[in-house]
C-alpha cells in the first residue's frame, strides 16, 4: 500500500511520476537494436550535450545492457549524468545496477546522491552494504539519500540496516531515515507482510523524530493492523495533538471494512462538539458502509449547532428516503442555518427512490411542507407536471409560487403553454413576477430555441403592451432568428415602450446576426434617440464581435456612412484604430474632411498608419494624401535588435526628426540606417521611447516598418 501523495516528499513524488512513466513506456514499445546502436553511436560521438541528453531519453525505451557501458561514461558528467541515469533506472538486467554501483565509489556530491537515488529506483539488493557505508559518511545528504534508497529496496536486510539508526543516527539523517524505514514498511505492507510492517511502524513511532514522520507511522501502523488497528485509530481521535487528530480523520477514511464505522459512530456521540462535527464528516465519506442511524441521530433536534449541521449536511450525501422526515422537519427550522443546510441536503439526497418518495408525499401534502416538496420538485429536476398544475389552483400564495417556479425549472417544450397562460392571464395578479420568471427560465432552457421563440413571438400578439414588454424579454434572452425579427418588429411599432425596450434589446444583441437589423433601425426608428441607441449597437458589433475581416469593413464602412452625430463617428474612429486595415486607413483619411471629426480622424490616420508600417509602401501612397500637421516630436530612447542583442540607435534617430510625425531614416532598410545587423538571422523590433508634444509614449516597430508617431493617448 503506497503512500498517499500528501504523505510524499516532493523529490519523492517526482520519482514515483517519472519511473513509473518511463517503466511503462519501456514496456510498452519494442525496443530497436538499430535505434540503440544509433543512439549509442551519438554518445560516443562529439555531438552537443543537448542531442546526447536526448539520446538518453531515447534509450529508456530502446536501450539494453550494451547501452550501459556508454551511460556509465555520462555519470561523471554535470551536464549528462541526470539524462544518463533514466536509462539506467529502466535497463533490465544486472549489468545497470553493476555500474550505478560501481559509480559511487568515485563520485562525490549531488553525482553521488542522484546515483544512489537511481540505487534505490532499482530496488538494487547487491547495494545494500555499499548503501550501508554510506549512512556513516560526514556527507548528510549523501547519508540522507543512501538512508530513503535502502527503503526503497525495503528487504529484511536494509530494514535490519535502518532501523537502529531511528534512535543513534545524527538529526540531521534521522528523518531520511526514518523516510527510508516508511517506504520498506510500505512495501512489507503490499507484499502482505503485516507483522513486519507493524514492527517498522512502531519503531518509527517511538523515536525522536519530526511529527510528519510520526505522522505517516501512525498511520501506517493502523493500517497495518487491519481491525486490530481500530483501537489505535481510535486514541488517535482522543489525543489533545490536532495533527494526530487530522491523521484518525485520514486514516478513517481509508480503513477498508464496516467494524471501523461502528467504532466512528461511538466515538462521535462521545466527542468534543467540533471533534463530533469532524468525525461526521469522515463518516459521511465512507458511504458504503456508514451508520447512518448515528448520523440521523445526530440530525435531530437536541444535539448542538455544530454537530447538527454537520450530520444535517452528511445525510445530503449517504441519506436515503427514510431521511426526509427529518431533513423536511430540519429545513422548516427557525435557525438559518439548520434550515438552508437541510433545504440543501434535501436537494442533494441521492437515488430516484427519493425523488418517488417526493412524489408520493405530495399526493396528500402536509400544509407546512407543501412549498417545500413543490420546490424540491424544480430543485431536483423531478417530471412532476400534474401536480405542479394542481398546486397552481391552491388559495396559498407560496404554493402557487413554488409550484410555478418548479414548472420553470422541469416545464416539457410541448408543455410551454401552460407557463405562458400564467403569464398572459394569470389567476391572481401577485403570481404575475413569479410567473414570468418561470416562463424566462424554462425558454432559456428549451431544446429549440426557434420553436419556443415562435410560440413567445404569436402570444406577443395576443397581449396587452406591459406583457409584451416582458415577453420581448425574454426572446431577448433566447435570442435566435424567430426572435430577433419579433423585436425587431417591436422597434419598429407605433408604441413608444415597445419601440424603448426593443431597441435597448437589440443595441445589446449578443450575436452578428443583428447588424442588418441595428443599421435598419439607425436609419428609420422613429425617434433619435432609437436611431442613436441602434447605431451605437451597431458599432458594437464592429468593435467587439469575431468576424471574417471583409465583414468587419463593410459594417464599420457603413456605419461611418450612416452617423448623424459626431459622437458616434469618433466611437467608429476608435474601432478603426482597433482593427487597422488599408480600409480603416482610408476611412479615416476620408473622415479628416468632416470639421467636427477633423482632429480625431488625424489620429486615427497616423494610430492605423503605425500599425501598418510594416506595409511601407502603401501606407505611405495613402498619406501622401495627407497634410502632415506640424508636431513637436522627440526621441527620448531608441533600440534595436532581438533578445539581448541590442543596439542603441537614439542619436540616430534624433537627428532625422523634423516637424512631421512621420519620420524617415536614410535607407528604407534599418540595418542600413543603423550601421549594421545587431542579431543576424533574428526578428527584430525597434523600441522607441518618444514625446509629442510633451505627452510620453512608447512603440514598437517591426524591422524596417514605417516610422510614424500618433500623439500618446494617457493611460487609463
Amino acid at each position: 500500500m503506497l503512500l498517499p501523495r500528501r504523505f510524499l516528499s516532493l523529490a519523492s513524488l517526482f520519482v514515483v511520476i517519472v519511473v513509473s512513466t518511463i517503466t511503462t513506456t519501456h514496456a510498452a514499445n519494442d525496443p530497436s537494436p538499430e535505434k540503440e546502436a544509433e543512439l549509442i553511436a551519438l554518445l560516443q560521438s562529439e555531438a552537443p550535450p543537448a542531442e546526447k541528453a536526448l539520446a538518453c531519453k531515447h534509450l529508456a525505451v530502446h536501450g539494453t545492457n550494451k547501452a550501459v557501458p556508454e551511460l556509465a561514461k555520462l555519470l561523471t558528467n554535470e551536464q549528462l549524468a541526470s539524462w544518463a541515469r533514466i536509462p539506467l533506472e529502466v535497463i533490465p538486467g544486472s549489468e545497470a545496477d553493476e555500474a550505478l554501483r560501481t559509480a559511487t565509489e568515485s563520485l562525490q556530491g549531488n553525482l553521488l546522491i542522484g546515483t544512489i537515488n537511481s540505487i534505490g529506483v532499482r530496488r538494487d539488493s547487491s547495494a545494500v552494504e555499499l548503501l550501508s557505508k554510506r549512512l556513516e559518511g560526514p556527507d548528510a545528504d549523501v547519508a540522507s539519500a543512501a538512508a530513503v534508497a535502502l527503503g526503497k529496496i525495503g528487504n529484511s536486510a536494509a530494514v535490519k540496516v535502518l532501523t537502529p539508526l531511528l534512535a543513534s543516527a545524527p538529526a540531521t539523517v534521522r528523518s531520511a531515515v526514518a523516510e527510508g524505514c516508511v517506504l520498506a514498511a510500505e512495501r512489507s505492507l503490499a507484499e502482505g507482510h503485516d507483522v513486519e510492517a507493524v514492527a517498522i511502524y512502531d519503531d518509527i513511532r517511538k523515536a525522536e523524530l519530526p511529527k510528519q514522520r510520526i505522522l505517516e507511522a501512525t498511520r501506517g501502523s493502523i493500517l497495518a493492523r487491519r481491525e486490530k488497528g481500530i483501537p489505535l485509530l481510535i486514541e488517535q481521535f482522543q489525543s489533545p495533538d490536532k495533527e494526530l487528530f487530522a491523521i484518525a480523520l485520514t486514516t478513517a477514511r481509508e480503513f477498508p471494512g464496516r467494524q471501523v464505522d461502528e467504532a466512528l459512530a461511538t466515538e462521535m456521540a462521545k466527542a468534543s462538539p467540533e471533534h463530533a462535527a469532524l468525525i461526521i464528516s469522515a463518516m459521511a465519506d465512507r458511504p458504503q458502509t456508514v451508520v447512518l442511524a448515528a448520523i440521523m441521530k445526530a440530525a435531530g433536534r437536541g444535539s448542538k449547532p455544530i454537530v447538527r449541521i454537520a450530520a444535517i449536511s452528511a445525510l445530503g450525501r449517504v441519506g436515503n428516503p427514510t431521511c426526509l422526515p427529518s431533513l423536511l422537519e430540519s429545513a422548516l427550522d427557525s435557525d438559518a442555518d439548520v434550515a438552508s443546510t437541510a433545504k440543501k441536503s434535501l436537494i442533494e439526497l441521492p437515488g430516484e427512490s427519493v425523488d418517488q418518495e417526493i412524489v408520493a408525499r405530495l399526493a396528500k401534502p402536509e400544509p407546512k411542507v407543501y412549498s417545500l416538496l413543490l420546490d424540491l420538485i424544480g430543485q431536483r429536476r423531478i417530471a412532476a407536471l400534474p401536480i405542479l398544475t394542481k398546486a397552481l389552483e391552491n388559495s396559498d400564495r407560496a404554493v402557487r409560487s413554488a409550484a410555478l417556479t418548479s414548472l420553470g425549472a422541469t416545464v416539457t417544450p410541448d408543455k410551454l403553454s401552460i407557463l405562458i397562460k400564467q403569464v398572459l392571464t394569470p389567476k391572481h395578479a401577485e403570481d404575475a413576477p413569479v410567473a414570468q420568471a418561470a416562463l424566462k427560465t424554462a425558454s432559456i432552457r428549451m431544446p429549440d430555441r426557434e420553436a419556443c421563440a415562435t410560440e413567445l413571438a404569436t402570444a406577443t400578439e395576443r397581449t396587452s403592451v406591459p406583457t409584451k414588454i416582458v415577453l420581448l424579454k425574454i426572446l431577448g434572452e433566447v435570442s435566435g432568428t424567430k426572435a430577433l425579427q419579433t423585436i425587431a418588429a417591436a422597434a419598429k411599432n407605433n408604441d413608444p415602450q415597445l419601440q424603448d425596450v426593443a431597441s435597448e434589446l437589440l443595441g445589446e444583441w449578443m450575436t452578428i446576426d443583428a447588424a442588418p437589423v441595428l443599421l435598419d433601425l439607425a436609419k428609420t426608428a422613429p425617434a433619435e434617440k432609437f436611431q442613436i441607441r441602434a447605431m451605437r449597437g451597431y458599432i458594437k458589433i464592429a468593435r467587439q464581435f469575431a468576424m471574417e475581416e471583409k465583414d468587419r469593413m463593410v459594417i464599420c464602412e457603413k456605419a461611418f456612412e450612416a452617423c448623424r452625430r459626431p459622437a458616434e463617428q469618433k466611437l467608429v474612429l476608435d474601432v478603426f484604430k482597433r482593427y487597422p486595415h488599408p480600409e480603416t486607413l482610408r476611412m479615416s483619411i476620408k473622415a479628416i474632411q468632416l470639421p467636427e471629426v477633423k482632429d480625431d480622424a488625424y489620429q486615427a490616420t497616423l494610430v492605423i498608419a503605425q500599425k501598418l508600417g510594416g506595409n511601407a509602401a502603401e501606407v505611405r501612397e495613402q498619406l501622401n494624401s495627407v497634410e502632415l500637421q506640424k508636431t513637436k516630436l522627440e526621441i527620448v530612447k531608441a533600440e534595436y535588435g532581438a533578445g539581448t542583442s541590442l543596439k542603441d540607435v537614439t542619436e540616430i534617430l534624433q537627428k532625422q526628426v523634423g516637424e512631421s510625425p512621420l519620420l524617415t531614416l536614410p535607407s528604407e532598410n534599418y540595418n542600413d540606417s543603423f550601421g549594421g545587423d545587431p542579431a543576424p538571422g533574428a526578428a527584430k523590433k525597434l523600441k522607441i521611447q518618444y514625446k509629442v508634444d510633451d505627452k510620453a509614449g512608447e512603440l514598437s516597430f517591426a524591422e524596417n516598418a514605417l516610422l510614424i508617431f500618433p500623439t500618446p493617448v494617457p493611460k487609463k
